[in-house]
């Protein structure tokens, strides 16, 4: 067990969180416009990293 790999994981899961609810929140101005086409792709992107967190948390939970 690797507690600096560990600790980079933490990092990088908040990381992604923080991507999530800004890509939400730009994804939401989009819904309902001229461009909900944007608003789309970004809620694929947002389940992309919802898939990308629960991946990293597996693998962190490995290492422990």
């Amino acid at each position: 067990m690797s507690e600096s790999d560990f600790a980079e994981l933490s990092t990088v899961s908040t990381q992604v969180e923080d991507l999530i609810e800004r890509v939400v929140a730009i994804a939401e101005r989009h819904r309902g416009t001229d461009t909900d086409d944007v608003a789309i792709r970004l809620f694929e992107v947002e389940r992309a990293l919802h898939t990308a967190r629960r991946t990293l948390a597996s693998a962190s939970r490995n290492l422990r």
